[in-house]
């Protein structure tokens, strides 16, 4: 079996500017406080990290994670289904059609929940169902994005893997599990930045790079 797994956020989809917002919702759901501030970049960083960093910005220990996790998929479930949809990357359609004709699986190594995903792909107008549930590795539970690159390598061990993503968390997590990383300059990082991170290849976008993403699937199928 051979398996591409896509990020999210930045890779699929383009980035919004409605995300960060969402998280401060939640939290301020469950806590009664409403969090506050400038944050460095947080591109690449798990539901799980980004919560419970923020929550602990406010003195709140990562007890409260699960609460703000459910709070954060209902609201994501409104917003994206209503004034905040998304839209898919450019060449992403075609791309995720031809990784399946070239006898890849298509699965997901992303920061988001499964209730997230289906909310983004959705208002995006992009199948959730052609990304197969076996293989989707999501971040709400863990604040550590290699987990999830360790565990799809310890879940399929035989598998030829390989993680397309937009930012070095991406590359540094398909780094920790010696799966080969292939990055798209179309999320917040650009391609300098992403050939520092360890890609083995960097594409502008899915649309002029399908080509030679097709290539370096051929090279590494087994």
């Amino acid at each position: 079996m051979n398996a591409v797994l896509w990020d999210v956020d930045g890779t699929l989809l383009l980035n919004s500017s409605v995300a960060g917002r969402l998280y401060d919702r939640a939290i301020a759901e469950v806590t009664g406080v409403e969090p506050s501030g400038r944050r460095p970049n947080e591109h690449g960083k798990t539901d799980a990290q980004i919560i419970t960093e923020r929550l602990a910005d406010l003195g709140f220990g990562p007890d409260l994670l699960p609460a703000v996790r459910e709070r954060l998929d209902a609201l994501s479930v409104v917003a994206y289904t209503g004034e905040a949809a998304r839209r898919t990357a450019p060449g992403v359609t075609e791309a995720v059609s031809a990784v399946a004709a070239a006898g890849w699986r298509n699965g997901l190594l992303t920061g988001n929940s499964p209730a997230r995903i289906r909310a983004k792909f959705t208002s995006a107008g992009l199948d959730p169902a052609r990304f197969d549930e076996a293989l989707w590795f999501s971040g709400e539970a863990t604040p550590v994005r290699a987990d999830l690159a360790r565990r799809a390598r310890t879940e399929v061990p035989d598998a030829a893997l390989v993680v397309i993503g937009d930012t070095p968390s991406d590359g540094e997590a398909a780094a920790s599990a010696g799966i080969p990383f292939v990055a798209v300059a179309t999320g917040a990082f650009g391609e300098q930045a992403l050939q520092d991170a360890g890609a083995a290849l960097v594409l502008p976008d899915l649309e002029a790079g399908l080509p030679d993403l097709l290539a370096a699937l051929a090279r590494l199928e087994r």
